[in-house]
Protein backbone atom coordinates (compact mmCIF):
# COMPACT_ATOMS: atom_id res chain seq x y z
CA UNK A 1 0.00 0.00 0.00
CA UNK A 2 1.39 3.06 -1.22
CA UNK A 3 1.51 6.13 1.12
CA UNK A 4 -1.48 8.72 1.04
CA UNK A 5 -0.85 11.51 -1.63
CA UNK A 6 -1.22 15.01 -1.04
CA UNK A 7 -4.76 16.53 -2.77
CA UNK A 8 -4.05 19.67 -4.66
CA UNK A 9 -7.04 22.54 -3.86
CA UNK A 10 -7.28 25.72 -5.93
CA UNK A 11 -6.83 28.09 -3.04
CA UNK A 12 -6.50 25.87 0.16
CA UNK A 13 -3.89 23.10 1.10
CA UNK A 14 -3.95 20.09 2.91
CA UNK A 15 -1.07 20.17 5.77
CA UNK A 16 0.89 17.16 7.58
CA UNK A 17 -0.66 16.61 11.04
CA UNK A 18 -1.71 20.26 11.17
CA UNK A 19 -5.30 20.27 9.76
CA UNK A 20 -6.46 23.17 7.10
CA UNK A 21 -4.50 26.20 6.15
CA UNK A 22 -6.41 28.39 4.30
CA UNK A 23 -5.29 31.00 2.24
CA UNK A 24 -8.72 32.68 1.09
CA UNK A 25 -9.09 36.00 2.18
CA UNK A 26 -11.29 36.38 5.56
CA UNK A 27 -12.59 39.61 7.05
CA UNK A 28 -13.31 40.19 10.36
CA UNK A 29 -11.20 40.25 13.73
CA UNK A 30 -8.40 37.53 14.75
CA UNK A 31 -10.99 36.12 16.59
CA UNK A 32 -13.66 35.03 14.37
CA UNK A 33 -10.38 33.53 11.87
CA UNK A 34 -9.41 31.74 14.61
CA UNK A 35 -12.69 30.34 15.02
CA UNK A 36 -13.59 29.62 11.44
CA UNK A 37 -9.90 27.44 11.39
CA UNK A 38 -11.19 25.51 14.40
CA UNK A 39 -14.47 24.80 12.70
CA UNK A 40 -13.06 24.12 9.46
CA UNK A 41 -11.23 21.36 11.13
CA UNK A 42 -13.88 20.06 13.21
CA UNK A 43 -15.87 19.01 10.13
CA UNK A 44 -12.71 17.56 8.44
CA UNK A 45 -11.80 15.28 11.41
CA UNK A 46 -15.83 14.47 11.99
CA UNK A 47 -16.01 12.76 8.53
CA UNK A 48 -15.77 9.18 9.54
CA UNK A 49 -11.77 9.99 10.08
CA UNK A 50 -9.17 11.56 12.35
CA UNK A 51 -6.55 13.87 11.87
CA UNK A 52 -5.10 13.35 7.85
CA UNK A 53 -1.44 13.26 6.51
CA UNK A 54 0.19 14.11 3.11
CA UNK A 55 3.02 11.95 1.88
CA UNK A 56 5.13 11.80 -1.56
CA UNK A 57 3.93 9.56 -4.22
CA UNK A 58 4.85 6.02 -4.40
CA UNK A 59 7.82 4.51 -6.77
CA UNK A 60 6.93 4.08 -10.83
CA UNK A 61 6.07 0.23 -11.16
CA UNK A 62 8.00 -1.90 -13.14
CA UNK A 63 5.70 -3.69 -15.86
CA UNK A 64 6.44 -7.30 -16.32
CA UNK A 65 4.83 -10.51 -18.46
CA UNK A 66 3.98 -13.52 -17.02
CA UNK A 67 2.59 -16.83 -17.68
CA UNK A 68 -0.37 -18.20 -15.47
CA UNK A 69 -1.54 -21.46 -14.95
CA UNK A 70 -0.23 -24.78 -16.30
CA UNK A 71 2.53 -25.00 -19.10
CA UNK A 72 0.23 -26.69 -21.27
CA UNK A 73 -2.23 -23.82 -21.16
CA UNK A 74 -0.70 -20.88 -19.27
CA UNK A 75 -2.71 -17.30 -20.03
CA UNK A 76 -0.89 -14.32 -20.63
CA UNK A 77 -0.82 -11.72 -17.85
CA UNK A 78 0.65 -8.10 -16.76
CA UNK A 79 2.05 -7.78 -13.65
CA UNK A 80 2.84 -4.68 -12.32
CA UNK A 81 5.14 -4.57 -8.63
CA UNK A 82 5.31 -0.87 -7.25
CA UNK A 83 7.17 -0.90 -3.96
CA UNK A 84 9.59 1.67 -1.83
CA UNK A 85 13.16 0.94 -0.87
CA UNK A 86 15.50 3.01 1.20
CA UNK A 87 18.14 4.95 -0.88
CA UNK A 88 20.97 2.97 1.04
CA UNK A 89 21.43 0.67 3.71
CA UNK A 90 23.74 -0.33 6.58
CA UNK A 91 25.34 -3.47 7.05
CA UNK A 92 23.73 -5.19 10.02
CA UNK A 93 20.72 -3.09 10.26
CA UNK A 94 17.09 -3.62 8.87
CA UNK A 95 16.07 -2.10 5.82
CA UNK A 96 12.33 -2.05 4.99
CA UNK A 97 10.99 -1.72 1.38
CA UNK A 98 6.78 -1.30 0.88
CA UNK A 99 4.62 -1.57 1.43
CA UNK A 100 4.19 -3.25 -1.84
CA UNK A 101 1.56 -2.87 -4.60
CA UNK A 102 1.23 -5.80 -7.45
CA UNK A 103 -1.48 -5.44 -9.85
CA UNK A 104 -2.39 -8.27 -11.96
CA UNK A 105 -3.71 -7.63 -15.42
CA UNK A 106 -6.16 -10.29 -17.09
CA UNK A 107 -8.12 -10.74 -20.25
CA UNK A 108 -11.94 -11.28 -18.88
CA UNK A 109 -11.71 -14.75 -21.12
CA UNK A 110 -8.80 -15.60 -19.27
CA UNK A 111 -9.86 -15.30 -16.26
CA UNK A 112 -13.20 -16.97 -16.40
CA UNK A 113 -11.45 -20.10 -16.92
CA UNK A 114 -9.98 -19.28 -13.35
CA UNK A 115 -12.89 -19.10 -11.65
CA UNK A 116 -16.57 -20.46 -10.63
CA UNK A 117 -19.11 -20.24 -13.58
CA UNK A 118 -21.05 -17.43 -13.46
CA UNK A 119 -18.96 -15.10 -11.04
CA UNK A 120 -19.56 -11.62 -11.41
CA UNK A 121 -16.94 -10.25 -9.51
CA UNK A 122 -13.71 -11.38 -8.10
CA UNK A 123 -11.65 -11.23 -5.19
CA UNK A 124 -7.78 -12.49 -4.31
CA UNK A 125 -5.02 -12.91 -2.67
CA UNK A 126 -0.73 -12.82 -4.35
CA UNK A 127 2.10 -14.10 -2.91
CA UNK A 128 5.23 -12.56 -4.76
CA UNK A 129 8.66 -14.61 -4.11
CA UNK A 130 11.46 -12.35 -4.36
CA UNK A 131 14.54 -12.72 -4.86
CA UNK A 132 17.34 -10.99 -2.63
CA UNK A 133 20.80 -10.88 -3.98
CA UNK A 134 23.98 -9.29 -2.74
CA UNK A 135 27.45 -10.02 -4.32
CA UNK A 136 27.16 -14.12 -4.77
CA UNK A 137 24.91 -14.47 -2.45
CA UNK A 138 21.05 -14.57 -2.35
CA UNK A 139 17.54 -15.42 -0.59
CA UNK A 140 13.98 -15.73 -1.31
CA UNK A 141 11.83 -13.10 0.24
CA UNK A 142 7.87 -13.63 0.70
CA UNK A 143 5.63 -10.74 -0.14
CA UNK A 144 2.88 -13.17 1.09
CA UNK A 145 -1.18 -12.45 1.15
CA UNK A 146 -1.34 -9.02 -0.27
CA UNK A 147 -4.65 -8.26 -0.71
CA UNK A 148 -6.95 -7.37 -3.25
CA UNK A 149 -10.79 -5.75 -3.13
CA UNK A 150 -13.69 -6.84 -4.46
CA UNK A 151 -13.29 -6.15 -8.24
CA UNK A 152 -16.70 -6.25 -10.36
CA UNK A 153 -15.83 -8.13 -14.01
CA UNK A 154 -16.91 -6.25 -17.15
CA UNK A 155 -18.18 -8.12 -19.91
CA UNK A 156 -15.03 -7.88 -21.82
CA UNK A 157 -11.78 -6.39 -22.04
CA UNK A 158 -9.48 -6.24 -19.27
CA UNK A 159 -9.68 -7.33 -15.56
CA UNK A 160 -7.07 -5.47 -13.11
CA UNK A 161 -6.57 -6.98 -9.43
CA UNK A 162 -4.29 -4.41 -7.43
CA UNK A 163 -3.10 -6.25 -4.31
CA UNK A 164 -1.03 -4.20 -1.82
CA UNK A 165 0.02 -4.93 1.98
CA UNK A 166 3.54 -4.69 4.08
CA UNK A 167 6.83 -7.08 3.01
CA UNK A 168 9.27 -8.41 5.28
CA UNK A 169 12.66 -6.37 6.05
CA UNK A 170 16.00 -7.62 5.03
CA UNK A 171 19.44 -7.39 6.75
CA UNK A 172 22.55 -7.92 5.00
CA UNK A 173 25.81 -8.41 6.77
CA UNK A 174 28.16 -6.92 3.88
CA UNK A 175 28.56 -4.20 2.35
CA UNK A 176 27.59 -4.33 -1.61
CA UNK A 177 24.92 -3.62 -3.88
CA UNK A 178 21.14 -5.26 -2.65
CA UNK A 179 18.82 -6.42 -5.82
CA UNK A 180 15.11 -7.05 -5.67
CA UNK A 181 13.63 -9.14 -8.56
CA UNK A 182 10.44 -10.35 -9.05
CA UNK A 183 10.34 -14.25 -9.04
CA UNK A 184 7.44 -16.64 -9.30
CA UNK A 185 3.97 -15.14 -8.46
CA UNK A 186 0.96 -17.15 -7.22
CA UNK A 187 -2.91 -15.76 -6.70
CA UNK A 188 -5.70 -17.56 -4.82
CA UNK A 189 -8.65 -16.77 -7.11
CA UNK A 190 -12.59 -16.59 -5.97
CA UNK A 191 -15.86 -15.50 -6.75
CA UNK A 192 -16.83 -12.38 -4.75
CA UNK A 193 -19.98 -14.31 -3.78
CA UNK A 194 -18.31 -17.34 -2.11
CA UNK A 195 -17.23 -15.10 0.55
CA UNK A 196 -18.32 -15.58 3.94
CA UNK A 197 -19.59 -18.97 3.51
CA UNK A 198 -18.47 -21.27 5.54
CA UNK A 199 -18.75 -24.32 3.04
CA UNK A 200 -16.74 -22.78 0.55
CA UNK A 201 -13.33 -24.96 0.21
CA UNK A 202 -9.91 -22.43 -0.05
CA UNK A 203 -9.11 -22.03 -3.45
CA UNK A 204 -6.36 -23.17 -5.05
CA UNK A 205 -3.77 -20.58 -6.22
CA UNK A 206 -2.87 -19.99 -9.91
CA UNK A 207 0.77 -20.32 -10.40
CA UNK A 208 2.72 -17.67 -12.47
CA UNK A 209 6.06 -17.56 -13.80
CA UNK A 210 8.07 -14.73 -15.18
CA UNK A 211 7.92 -15.12 -19.65
CA UNK A 212 10.96 -16.03 -20.50
CA UNK A 213 13.25 -13.49 -21.42
CA UNK A 214 11.82 -10.68 -18.62
CA UNK A 215 14.55 -9.57 -16.01
CA UNK A 216 12.00 -9.07 -12.98
CA UNK A 217 14.55 -6.45 -11.78
CA UNK A 218 12.61 -4.32 -9.48
CA UNK A 219 14.42 -2.01 -7.17
CA UNK A 220 18.14 -1.79 -6.15
CA UNK A 221 19.92 -0.81 -2.70
CA UNK A 222 23.69 0.65 -2.22
CA UNK A 223 25.18 -0.99 1.19
CA UNK A 224 28.58 1.19 0.97
CA UNK A 225 31.26 -0.25 3.29
CA UNK A 226 33.41 1.93 5.94
CA UNK A 227 36.05 1.03 8.30
CA UNK A 228 32.93 0.34 10.59
CA UNK A 229 31.01 -1.97 8.57
CA UNK A 230 30.29 -6.00 9.55
CA UNK A 231 32.02 -8.19 7.11
CA UNK A 232 31.47 -11.79 8.40
CA UNK A 233 28.94 -12.09 5.89
CA UNK A 234 26.46 -12.33 9.39
CA UNK A 235 23.72 -10.24 10.35
CA UNK A 236 24.09 -10.94 14.56
CA UNK A 237 20.64 -12.62 15.29
CA UNK A 238 20.64 -11.35 18.59
CA UNK A 239 19.03 -8.33 16.78
CA UNK A 240 16.39 -10.02 15.38
CA UNK A 241 15.28 -12.89 17.48
CA UNK A 242 14.71 -16.27 16.04
CA UNK A 243 11.66 -15.31 13.67
CA UNK A 244 13.26 -13.96 10.56
CA UNK A 245 14.82 -16.45 7.33
CA UNK A 246 18.53 -16.28 7.37
CA UNK A 247 21.17 -18.28 5.79
CA UNK A 248 24.67 -18.71 5.77
CA UNK A 249 25.14 -16.16 3.31
CA UNK A 250 24.45 -13.11 4.76
CA UNK A 251 21.45 -12.00 4.20
CA UNK A 252 18.28 -12.56 6.69
CA UNK A 253 14.70 -11.68 5.85
CA UNK A 254 11.91 -11.20 8.44
CA UNK A 255 8.99 -9.41 9.31
CA UNK A 256 9.05 -5.70 10.31
CA UNK A 257 7.00 -6.71 13.52
CA UNK A 258 6.41 -10.48 14.27
CA UNK A 259 2.92 -11.07 15.24
CA UNK A 260 1.70 -12.79 18.32
CA UNK A 261 0.14 -16.08 18.05
CA UNK A 262 -3.83 -15.97 18.46
CA UNK A 263 -4.25 -12.68 17.33
CA UNK A 264 -7.75 -11.23 17.26
CA UNK A 265 -8.36 -10.58 13.92
CA UNK A 266 -11.03 -8.22 14.53
CA UNK A 267 -10.87 -6.39 17.90
CA UNK A 268 -14.38 -4.80 18.02
CA UNK A 269 -17.61 -5.29 19.28
CA UNK A 270 -20.13 -6.99 17.46
CA UNK A 271 -22.27 -4.90 15.24
CA UNK A 272 -25.73 -4.00 17.11
CA UNK A 273 -28.55 -1.59 16.52
CA UNK A 274 -31.45 -1.15 14.32
CA UNK A 275 -31.15 -1.08 10.30
CA UNK A 276 -32.56 1.59 8.25
CA UNK A 277 -33.14 0.30 5.06
CA UNK A 278 -35.14 3.49 3.89
CA UNK A 279 -32.04 4.26 1.60
CA UNK A 280 -31.64 1.50 -0.65
CA UNK A 281 -33.31 1.14 -4.30
CA UNK A 282 -36.51 -0.06 -3.56
CA UNK A 283 -37.90 -2.99 -5.86
CA UNK A 284 -39.92 -1.82 -8.88
CA UNK A 285 -43.57 -1.63 -8.42
CA UNK A 286 -44.90 -5.17 -9.09
CA UNK A 287 -45.57 -8.48 -7.07
CA UNK A 288 -43.95 -7.99 -3.39
CA UNK A 289 -41.25 -9.11 -2.75
CA UNK A 290 -39.86 -11.50 -0.27
CA UNK A 291 -38.49 -10.62 3.18
CA UNK A 292 -36.27 -12.65 5.15
CA UNK A 293 -34.55 -11.90 8.57
CA UNK A 294 -31.70 -14.29 8.52
CA UNK A 295 -32.05 -16.23 11.61
CA UNK A 296 -27.67 -16.60 12.73
CA UNK A 297 -28.37 -12.66 12.87
CA UNK A 298 -25.70 -12.11 10.35
CA UNK A 299 -22.03 -13.28 9.89
CA UNK A 300 -19.27 -10.85 12.37
CA UNK A 301 -16.79 -8.84 10.41
CA UNK A 302 -14.48 -6.28 10.06
CA UNK A 303 -13.00 -3.82 7.60
CA UNK A 304 -11.30 -1.20 7.13
CA UNK A 305 -12.69 1.98 5.05
CA UNK A 306 -10.69 5.25 3.61
CA UNK A 307 -11.09 8.18 1.64
CA UNK A 308 -11.56 11.93 1.30
CA UNK A 309 -13.80 14.67 2.68
CA UNK A 310 -14.37 17.77 1.19
CA UNK A 311 -15.29 21.07 2.66
CA UNK A 312 -17.10 22.97 0.25
CA UNK A 313 -17.25 26.58 1.11
CA UNK A 314 -13.38 26.50 1.83
CA UNK A 315 -12.56 24.54 -1.15
CA UNK A 316 -10.50 22.16 0.61
CA UNK A 317 -10.52 18.05 1.29
CA UNK A 318 -8.54 16.04 3.60
CA UNK A 319 -7.69 12.18 4.18
CA UNK A 320 -10.24 10.68 6.35
CA UNK A 321 -9.26 7.29 8.25
CA UNK A 322 -5.89 7.71 7.34
CA UNK A 323 -4.22 4.59 6.75
CA UNK A 324 -0.81 5.60 7.74
CA UNK A 325 -1.75 6.15 11.09
CA UNK A 326 -4.11 4.09 13.24
CA UNK A 327 -7.04 3.37 11.31
CA UNK A 328 -10.35 2.78 12.79
CA UNK A 329 -12.04 -0.71 11.74
CA UNK A 330 -15.90 -0.91 11.00
CA UNK A 331 -17.76 -3.65 12.52
CA UNK A 332 -20.13 -5.43 10.54
CA UNK A 333 -23.06 -8.06 11.21
CA UNK A 334 -22.73 -9.56 7.56
CA UNK A 335 -26.18 -10.16 5.43
CA UNK A 336 -28.92 -10.01 8.51
CA UNK A 337 -31.62 -9.52 5.68
CA UNK A 338 -32.77 -10.42 2.35
CA UNK A 339 -35.39 -9.09 0.11
CA UNK A 340 -36.10 -11.25 -3.36
CA UNK A 341 -38.04 -11.25 -6.20
CA UNK A 342 -37.69 -13.72 -9.24
CA UNK A 343 -37.46 -12.32 -12.67
CA UNK A 344 -40.67 -13.90 -13.60
CA UNK A 345 -43.02 -12.08 -11.11
CA UNK A 346 -44.56 -9.02 -12.11
CA UNK A 347 -42.24 -6.27 -11.73
CA UNK A 348 -39.28 -8.85 -12.89
CA UNK A 349 -36.05 -9.63 -10.96
CA UNK A 350 -35.12 -7.31 -7.55
CA UNK A 351 -32.32 -9.02 -5.14
CA UNK A 352 -30.74 -6.74 -1.75
CA UNK A 353 -28.76 -7.67 1.14
CA UNK A 354 -28.60 -5.89 3.86
CA UNK A 355 -26.15 -5.56 6.44
CA UNK A 356 -25.09 -3.72 9.80
CA UNK A 357 -22.26 -1.82 10.60
CA UNK A 358 -20.81 -0.19 13.58
CA UNK A 359 -17.88 2.99 12.93
CA UNK A 360 -17.09 3.33 16.95
CA UNK A 361 -14.39 6.30 16.42
CA UNK A 362 -12.79 7.81 19.59
CA UNK A 363 -12.12 11.48 20.20
CA UNK A 364 -9.71 13.30 17.53
CA UNK A 365 -7.29 15.28 18.32
CA UNK A 366 -6.07 17.88 15.43
CA UNK A 367 -3.32 20.61 15.67
CA UNK A 368 -3.40 23.41 13.16
CA UNK A 369 -2.53 26.80 12.72
CA UNK A 370 -4.58 29.97 12.84
CA UNK A 371 -4.16 33.26 9.72
CA UNK A 372 -2.26 34.48 12.62
CA UNK A 373 0.24 31.67 13.01
CA UNK A 374 -1.15 30.74 16.61
CA UNK A 375 -0.93 27.09 17.18
CA UNK A 376 -4.70 25.92 17.69
CA UNK A 377 -6.36 22.33 19.13
CA UNK A 378 -9.31 21.22 19.68
CA UNK A 379 -10.65 17.62 20.03
CA UNK A 380 -13.89 15.88 18.09
CA UNK A 381 -16.51 13.82 19.57
CA UNK A 382 -18.42 11.93 17.24
CA UNK A 383 -21.69 9.93 17.51
CA UNK A 384 -22.49 7.67 15.05
CA UNK A 385 -25.65 5.98 14.47
CA UNK A 386 -25.96 2.42 13.08
CA UNK A 387 -24.77 2.13 9.51
CA UNK A 388 -27.31 -0.43 7.32
CA UNK A 389 -25.05 -1.21 3.87
CA UNK A 390 -27.12 -2.72 1.21
CA UNK A 391 -26.11 -3.94 -1.62
CA UNK A 392 -28.12 -5.91 -5.13
CA UNK A 393 -29.56 -6.10 -8.02
CA UNK A 394 -32.29 -4.28 -9.75
CA UNK A 395 -33.33 -6.45 -13.58
CA UNK A 396 -31.83 -9.23 -14.72
CA UNK A 397 -29.80 -10.38 -18.34
CA UNK A 398 -28.32 -7.57 -20.01
CA UNK A 399 -30.91 -5.02 -18.05
CA UNK A 400 -29.71 -5.84 -14.55
CA UNK A 401 -28.56 -2.91 -12.67
CA UNK A 402 -26.21 -3.11 -9.49
CA UNK A 403 -26.58 -1.04 -6.58
CA UNK A 404 -24.84 -0.57 -3.33
CA UNK A 405 -25.64 1.63 -0.48
CA UNK A 406 -24.02 2.74 2.73
CA UNK A 407 -26.22 5.03 5.15
CA UNK A 408 -26.05 6.15 9.23
CA UNK A 409 -25.88 9.74 11.10
CA UNK A 410 -23.84 11.34 12.49
CA UNK A 411 -23.45 14.30 15.18
CA UNK A 412 -20.51 16.46 15.92
CA UNK A 413 -19.34 17.81 18.82
CA UNK A 414 -16.18 20.00 19.61
CA UNK A 415 -14.48 20.32 22.80
CA UNK A 416 -11.12 20.84 24.73
CA UNK A 417 -10.31 24.05 22.61
CA UNK A 418 -7.09 25.50 22.62
CA UNK A 419 -5.25 28.73 21.04
CA UNK A 420 -1.33 29.10 21.37
CA UNK A 421 -2.13 26.68 24.76
CA UNK A 422 -4.56 28.65 26.62
CA UNK A 423 -8.40 27.09 27.17
CA UNK A 424 -10.73 28.63 24.80
CA UNK A 425 -13.77 27.81 26.27
CA UNK A 426 -16.60 26.96 24.00
CA UNK A 427 -19.23 25.27 26.65
CA UNK A 428 -19.93 21.55 26.46
CA UNK A 429 -22.38 21.29 24.30
CA UNK A 430 -21.03 22.69 21.52
CA UNK A 431 -22.52 20.34 18.52
CA UNK A 432 -24.29 20.54 15.28
CA UNK A 433 -28.08 21.17 15.95
CA UNK A 434 -29.16 17.79 14.95
CA UNK A 435 -27.40 14.15 13.53
CA UNK A 436 -27.17 14.57 9.62
CA UNK A 437 -27.30 11.88 7.01
CA UNK A 438 -24.21 10.58 5.40
CA UNK A 439 -25.53 8.25 2.38
CA UNK A 440 -23.01 6.83 0.31
CA UNK A 441 -23.32 4.93 -3.24
CA UNK A 442 -21.19 2.60 -5.11
CA UNK A 443 -23.38 1.28 -7.57
CA UNK A 444 -20.90 -1.96 -9.11
CA UNK A 445 -18.35 -0.01 -7.77
CA UNK A 446 -18.75 -1.31 -4.06
CA UNK A 447 -19.19 -5.39 -5.07
CA UNK A 448 -20.71 -6.45 -1.95
CA UNK A 449 -19.93 -5.75 1.81
CA UNK A 450 -17.58 -8.78 2.08
CA UNK A 451 -15.12 -7.62 -0.93
CA UNK A 452 -15.78 -3.67 -0.11
CA UNK A 453 -14.96 -0.88 -2.74
CA UNK A 454 -15.53 2.79 -3.81
CA UNK A 455 -18.55 4.64 -1.93
CA UNK A 456 -19.23 8.14 -2.59
CA UNK A 457 -21.75 10.57 -1.32
CA UNK A 458 -22.44 14.42 -0.26
CA UNK A 459 -23.35 15.47 3.11
CA UNK A 460 -24.93 18.32 4.42
CA UNK A 461 -24.15 19.66 7.45
CA UNK A 462 -26.89 20.90 9.64
CA UNK A 463 -25.92 24.63 12.06
CA UNK A 464 -24.16 24.41 15.14
CA UNK A 465 -25.74 25.04 18.52
CA UNK A 466 -24.36 25.14 22.33
CA UNK A 467 -21.13 26.84 21.12
CA UNK A 468 -20.20 29.57 23.83
CA UNK A 469 -17.72 31.84 25.81
CA UNK A 470 -18.58 32.99 28.35
CA UNK A 471 -21.45 35.56 27.29
CA UNK A 472 -20.43 35.84 23.43
CA UNK A 473 -22.21 33.20 20.89
CA UNK A 474 -20.19 31.44 18.84
CA UNK A 475 -23.08 29.50 16.98
CA UNK A 476 -23.23 31.50 13.97
CA UNK A 477 -19.05 31.70 13.54
CA UNK A 478 -19.26 27.82 13.69
CA UNK A 479 -22.33 27.83 11.29
CA UNK A 480 -20.79 30.13 8.83
CA UNK A 481 -17.54 28.13 8.58
CA UNK A 482 -18.90 24.78 7.62
CA UNK A 483 -22.69 24.08 7.68
CA UNK A 484 -24.21 23.49 4.17
CA UNK A 485 -24.63 21.15 1.28
CA UNK A 486 -22.94 19.97 -1.01
CA UNK A 487 -19.72 18.61 0.91
CA UNK A 488 -18.31 15.20 -1.13
CA UNK A 489 -17.10 12.26 0.64
CA UNK A 490 -15.34 9.62 -1.53
CA UNK A 491 -14.80 6.19 0.83
CA UNK A 492 -12.89 3.18 0.04
CA UNK A 493 -13.36 -0.50 1.91
CA UNK A 494 -11.72 -3.31 2.17
CA UNK A 495 -12.42 -6.60 1.85
CA UNK A 496 -14.29 -7.87 5.40
CA UNK A 497 -12.90 -10.54 7.38
CA UNK A 498 -14.55 -12.88 8.85
CA UNK A 499 -13.01 -14.91 11.56
CA UNK A 500 -15.52 -17.93 11.64
CA UNK A 501 -15.00 -18.39 7.64
CA UNK A 502 -12.32 -20.68 6.29
CA UNK A 503 -12.29 -17.83 3.54
CA UNK A 504 -11.84 -15.23 5.56
CA UNK A 505 -9.28 -12.88 3.93
CA UNK A 506 -8.01 -12.14 7.78
CA UNK A 507 -6.97 -9.35 8.75
CA UNK A 508 -9.01 -7.30 6.86
CA UNK A 509 -7.02 -5.32 3.56
CA UNK A 510 -6.17 -2.23 4.00
CA UNK A 511 -7.81 -0.43 0.91
CA UNK A 512 -6.13 2.33 -1.51
CA UNK A 513 -7.20 5.58 -1.18
CA UNK A 514 -9.61 6.71 -3.54
CA UNK A 515 -8.39 8.29 -6.76
CA UNK A 516 -5.07 5.89 -6.83
CA UNK A 517 -4.57 3.10 -9.06
CA UNK A 518 -1.20 1.88 -8.53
Amino acid sequence: MTAPQQISCSTHEVEDSVGMNTKTPVRGGRRSMRLASIASVALLAGLLSGPGSVADEGTKPVTLAYDCGPKSGAVAATVEVSVEVPATGEVGRPMQPGPATVAVVLSRTDLDGLLPAGADAVVSTATLTVEVAQNDQSVQAQWADLGAPGTPLPPDGAVRLVHSGEVPSVTVGAPGEVRFTARELRIALRSAAALGQESESAPEPVTCEPAEGQDGRLATVSVPGGPDAETSGTPDPAEHGDSGERTDDGIMVEPEDTPAEDTDPCPVEQATGEMDRSEAPQAPPGDPTRETDVPTGGTFGCAYAVGIANVRKLNGAMIVNDPTRTPALISVMAIKHTSNRAPSAKGGAYTRLDSLGNLKLPDAESTFLTFGFQPVSAKVEFENGPMTISTGNIGSGTQRIAFSTAYFKQSLRLHDVKVNGTPLDVGSNCRTVRPYKVVLNGGAKYVNVYSGGLLEGEVDIPPFSGCETGEEDLDALFTASISGPGNLISMNQGTTCIPSSPNNLCPPTMPKMPGTDS
